[in-house]
């Protein structure tokens, strides 16, 4: 088992009421597999996704990650995790402007305490970008770029550091049906071919029908 999550609630407080996002979500994830969570907008699958990666703290409940609660971790140990073995592909691809699309590609390599050579990091940024199918562009800063490519990058910048997961939050989203769907594809064959864990977030019954399993959540509730 790569994930556990059990007994998942999450509440925020807004104006006098507190708002219960999440309501006892009980949820495996196996490595290798390719998982998607659909539901309504505001139905919880993002701050679902978020605390499956150990990006957001749930207010009660469990998150196990290779058999480890990553909530019983301090905030460095958590962080350390999320860098080293598992990747993050958000809707708005959060890349550096200032930066080229290689340099966004290695940062996470960059940014891991190891003593790896820079010429190596930028090596295995290359080949991932050679991937990607935009092997022309790692000079290009993101403004050079369409949408549909800074995802790419994105894609390629989540799978630095040889994670076992993917999280992906609505990761087509914010593109064209031709683009987002060469995202779902890349996604889909680096899962054949590397074997990572993806779990994808989205809205899209039709992206969600090409993953494995489906999971569906309605008002902090997982249907069965």
């Amino acid at each position: 088992m790569l994930i556990e999550a059990k007994n998942i609630h999450k509440t925020y407080k807004e104006a006098d009421s507190l708002l219960h996002v999440l309501k006892g979500i009980d949820l495996q994830i196996h490595a290798g597999e390719v998982v998607a969570i659909v539901g309504p907008s505001g139905a919880g699958k993002s701050t679902l996704l978020h605390i499956l990666g150990a990006l957001d703290v749930p207010h009660r409940g469990q998150v196990h990650f290779n058999g480890q609660d990553v909530y019983a971790l301090n905030d460095q140990e958590r962080a350390r995790i999320r860098n080293s073995q598992m990747g993050f592909v958000f809707q708005f691809y959060h890349l550096l402007p200032e930066l080229t699309a290689l340099e966004n590609v290695i940062l996470p390599a960059m940014v891991k305490n190891n003593s790896r050579k820079t010429s190596a990091i930028e090596l295995d940024g290359v080949k991932l970008l050679e991937q990607m199918g935009l092997a022309q562009r790692g000079s290009h800063r993101p403004s050079q770029l369409s949408g549909g490519e800074q995802q790419r990058v994105a894609i390629a910048r989540s799978l630095m550091n040889r994670p076992q997961v993917v999280f992906c939050d609505e990761p087509t989203g914010n593109l064209d049906s031709q683009s987002g769907a060469m995202v779902i594809d890349v996604l889909l064959n680096l899962n054949k071919s590397n074997g990572q864990a993806v779990v994808i977030v989205t809205h899209d019954q039709a992206i969600a029908k090409r993953t494995q399993r489906i999971v569906y959540i309605k008002d902090g509730i997982l249907l069965k």
